[in-house]
């Protein structure tokens, strides 16, 4: 075990202090400054570590093996030069300075990577609750969806089945006209059967094109929702990373459920702008728009519209959702993403 004393507790002191105290093969034997309240004191007397006013103290300890200066004070270099004690290594002037810089770069480094593991951290555990809270929307989407289309329209055709049975024998004229109406129905319903199930998967796994799954997705929303829907895309999108494609389709999914559902619009537009270095998506539509100040206030207001769903997603991406909408002028909402390195670096 050796046995420090460390003379000086400002920051070079402060961070020796650090380093050292948790060190197993070194025990800290004392702390002196003339200043009682510096950093270095006060952590040392948290720690448990005696502490003095007097430097000369520690040159008197019996049980030390190395005594460190970092004060840069003179006088204590001239005291420690003229001590007679070839048993106590002491390090000082330039050597002392050297060693608190290196370790104080280390806490620093060490520092860093602990912020950078809390804000991956933070990041996974807002991912993971961005999951559930996918899953549980997709859950109550899919269950709404099949309730109010595939569930209904094959509820008619068992009635319409019925009638066909009662019309067999009695008028086969309007049996006939009744299968017919029966078969228009059957084939409503095999369209709604496949617009669940491509809802489920957008985007086609094994090639993930985003273009195609939005121009397909607004053919059906337009015709299911009666609202013009139209789509553009510049830039090439074949070099943006699937989560990205993944996570901007669900944004632009979740806006057209929001002009469904609240804006009464008659037209909405979806534009993609991929650059080098970033790419803007821009949902708009001609609807009755909101008061977004008085939303904002309103955290439940805000869930329920989605938008809080279409920041975090845009969030996990690194970039931000922007709203402009006001009462009767309809809503724009613009997501900005920039593109990693390795992404542009491809479009490049």
């Amino acid at each position: 075990m050796i046995r420090v004393a460390i003379i000086g507790a400002g920051r070079g002191g402060t961070s020796l202090i650090h380093i050292l105290h948790n060190d197993p093969l070194v025990t800290i034997v004392g702390v002196a400054d003339i200043d009682p309240h510096a950093p270095g004191m006060l952590l040392a007397s948290q720690l448990k570590i005696p502490i003095t006013t007097d430097y000369r103290r520690l040159l008197r300890l019996s049980k030390v093996a190395t005594i460190i200066d970092v004060t840069g004070n003179e006088e204590v270099a001239r005291a420690l030069l003229a001590l007679d004690r070839p048993e106590v290594a002491v390090v000082g002037g330039p050597g002392a300075k050297f060693m608190w810089q290196l370790i104080e770069e280390r806490i620093r480094s060490k520092e860093e990577i602990e912020r950078h593991l809390r804000e991956y951290q933070s990041l996974y555990r807002l991912y993971m609750r961005e999951v559930r809270h996918a899953i549980s929307e997709e859950r109550t989407r899919i269950a709404l969806d099949i309730h109010d289309g595939l569930v209904q329209t094959l509820a008619g055709l068992s009635y319409k089945l019925d009638l066909c049975q009662e019309f067999l024998t009695l008028d086969p004229v309007r049996c006939a006209r009744t299968l017919k109406e029966t078969q228009d129905v059957l084939k409503s319903a095999i369209e709604e059967a496949r617009q669940v199930v491509f809802n489920l998967k957008p985007l086609h796994f094994d090639r993930l094109d985003l273009h195609p799954a939005l121009k397909h997705y607004a053919k059906t929303y337009a015709k299911q929702y009666r609202i013009a829907t139209t789509v553009s895309l510049a830039g090439s999108e074949k070099n943006l990373y699937p989560k990205t494609k993944i996570f901007l389709f669900r944004i632009i999914q979740e806006a057209l459920s929001n002009v469904q559902k609240h804006a009464g619009a008659s037209r909405v537009h979806v534009g993609v702008d991929i650059e080098k270095t970033s790419l803007t998506a821009t949902i708009r539509d001609n609807g009755q728009g909101f008061d977004l100040p008085e939303i904002s206030k309103d955290p439940e207001k805000w869930a329920s519209l989605g938008l809080k769903g279409m920041s975090e997603r845009a969030r996990l991406l690194g970039g931000r959702v922007r709203i402009d909408t006001a009462p009767g002028k309809g809503t724009t909402i613009a997501v900005d993403i920039p593109l990693k390195n390795k992404e542009y670096e491809r479009l490049g």
